[in-house]
């Protein structure tokens, strides 16, 4: 019986609980795909996931990850959008109680999978999804984004972060990125952002009004929570949305009522699931994704790539906040 290898754990707790365990190599049942991996992409769910700190907990062993980029080598029943030979990418849009993509064979199900420009290398398109739909999904379909809005992206040195810079600017948007350290202002500005605020060293709202005129941030899009939000809330324009897709800090906030009641803002919370399991809000997200990778207009971010053995070095690297971009995994 031929056998595969993946990467589980069996309690919540540090990067040191995953382990690469051989299994029985799986088939695909019905609606579901194999997947020969060539590269993961690692996310911040997957970190929280590992740790007991998500949206949902594991249940043990459990398997774990959302991004994967490979070769169809088996399809189950009812199967009709791959076959056998397709270079393909995962979309998120699984629960990983059920379906996880570290491993070198991993079984996802067809709704998540989906062909990726024949320009990008497999390691790039390990690392398209994720970020540039969660930035799609939270600055057009929830934001409205348009032309001439001032969009705020905090943690912008993230994979999301820069591909919201690039939808902000695709879009016609001025781009302001925050980000705690110094020494990221300059790839920030690299990677096209109109403003850097280093929050170390500036005062985030001070820094606002001066870059708006006074008028504040149209559209502020924020993975850190907790106590940076009455802050947001202070930097933002009339009628402005702020839209919280994460918890980073892992705090509580002040609820700003005065800034709220003052400008009449809107407090968003958004997931990915939000587009990824919509079917015709996914499309869309899609199309212009593909459209955008396929004319170069938009590049996968990654930063750093670690071999499958280093998987927990490339967690603790991921915890350790020094990427600028994606950190991917070679299977």
């Amino acid at each position: 019986m031929s056998k595969t290898r993946i990467v589980q754990f069996h309690e919540t707790g540090p990067a040191e609980v995953l382990k690469i365990e051989e299994v029985t190599l799986p088939e695909p049942k019905e609606n579901e795909v194999r997947l020969k991996t060539e590269a993961i992409g690692l996310n911040r769910a997957e970190v929280a996931f590992r740790s007991g700190q998500y949206l949902e907990q594991p249940d043990f062993p459990s398997k774990i990850g959302y991004e994967a980029s490979g070769v169809v080598d088996a399809v189950g029943s009812n199967v009709k959008s791959v076959k056998a030979g397709d270079k393909v990418s995962t979309i998120p849009s699984f629960s990983m109680k059920e379906y996880g993509m570290y491993g070198e064979d991993v079984i996802v199900p067809e709704h998540a999978v989906a062909k990726y420009p024949s320009n990008l290398s497999a390691e790039e398109a390990a690392a398209i999804w994720m970020p540039f739909i969660t930035a799609y999904g939270g600055l057009v379909e929830t934001g409205h984004l348009k032309k001439d809005d001032y969009v705020l992206i905090t943690a912008a040195s993230s994979s999301v972060g820069l591909a919201a810079i690039d939808i902000t600017k695709a879009k016609g948007g001025i781009a302001v990125a925050s980000t705690r350290k110094q020494e990221k202002k300059q790839d920030l500005l690299n990677a096209g952002a109109d403003h850097v605020i280093v929050t170390d060293d500036e005062d985030l709202v001070k820094k606002a009004i001066e870059i708006t005129g006074e008028k504040g941030f149209n559209i502020i899009f924020d993975p850190i929570g907790g106590p940076i939000i009455e802050a947001l809330a202070k930097a933002a324009a009339e009628q402005a949305t702020i839209i919280e897709y994460g918890s980073l800090s892992g705090e509580s906030a002040a609820f700003p009522f005065g800034s709220l009641l003052k400008n009449r803002l809107s407090i968003k919370g958004y997931i990915l699931m939000d587009i990824t399991t919509n079917p015709e809000k996914l499309k869309p997200a899609k199309d212009y994704i593909f459209k955008a990778l396929e004319e170069g207009k938009f590049k996968p971010a990654i930063d750093k790539t670690f071999a499958f053995e280093d998987i927990v070095e490339a967690h603790k690297y991921m915890e350790s906040n020094q990427q600028k971009g994606k950190i991917v995994v070679k299977v």
